[in-house]
């Protein structure tokens, strides 16, 4: 391997340096004892150096290892928390590779869990906005902990539900609101209570579509045709009568036509 070829050269370099050390201790006629004192610290430097950077390597190892039963214990709490199945890893991979591997397995798991849960705060509040218009019941799920997919798919059905009664509702609403304002125009009639008052409102968006309140509302629109129903009746048997009155009278027609517009 090409690592084998570069620690061989490193050993030929410094066997090299010692040589040409020998060399010019001997050429300077540095005595034996001194050369033993200054290979000696030649030794000492060397070792020094090389004790430090296998003990940077020992700590790298050791970060790894430590990473790696860390990542591990997260990702058993994040595959609880999405119900998902254990992360199976290569047990034949190298330290370095295995690291590698469930540091970003961890990594996509916490995204999954931040996009469930922002999922999940904006369906709420689309839920809460939605139960405060129709006065129904908030949809029932536990938000302490991550919802499952199954879970956010019910919810998000749950919420266009709600979104299409609202908009049945909305729809009613304005139709009826459109024929109780005629008829009540028609009517003569001024609304007299705070229901009345909240019905013709211009401001539509603040109605209640609570099904109470379209119920009301559509036996307002029945009380109305009722009252214009029976004062229909009225005015075709007074008119009737009058004409009755006409004919008994003798009323000429030119004073029948003066009249005939009220």
């Amino acid at each position: 391997a090409l690592s084998e070829v570069l620690a061989a050269e490193a050993a030929s370099c410094l066997n090299r340096a010692m040589s040409a050390l020998r060399d010019i201790w001997e050429e300077i006629g540095i005595p034996e004892e001194q050369r033993l004192e200054r290979t000696e610290v030649v030794k000492k430097h060397i070792k020094s150096l090389l004790d430090m950077m296998v003990a940077e390597e020992e700590s790298l190892k050791e970060r790894l290892l430590k990473s790696i039963a860390l990542c591990r214990k997260e990702l058993d709490t994040l595959c609880r928390e999405l119900q998902l199945g254990p992360f199976e890893t290569e047990e034949e991979s190298t330290i370095l590779q295995m690291e590698k591997n469930l540091r970003t397995r961890v990594e996509v798991l916490q995204k999954q869990k931040r996009d469930r849960k922002q999922e999940l705060k904006a369906l709420q509040e689309q839920d809460r906005d939605l139960c405060d218009i129709l006065c129904t019941a908030l949809f029932s799920i536990d938000a302490g902990s991550v919802p499952s997919l199954e879970d956010l798919d019910r919810y998000r059905r749950h919420v266009a539900s709600l979104n299409t009664l609202k908009e049945q509702r909305r729809e009613e609403f304005v139709s009826n609101k459109r024929q109780i304002i005629l008829l009540m125009e028609e009517l003569d009639h001024t609304p007299d209570t705070s229901f009345e008052r909240d019905v013709v409102c211009e401001d539509e968006e603040a109605f209640c579509l609570s099904k109470d309140n379209i119920v009301a509302l559509q036996n307002l629109l029945q009380q109305l045709e009722a009252r214009r129903a029976l004062n229909e009746a009225v005015c075709a048997e007074l008119r009737a009568r009058i004409v009755a009155l006409w004919e008994r009278l003798q009323i000429p027609e030119e004073e029948r036509e003066s009249s005939a517009v009220h």
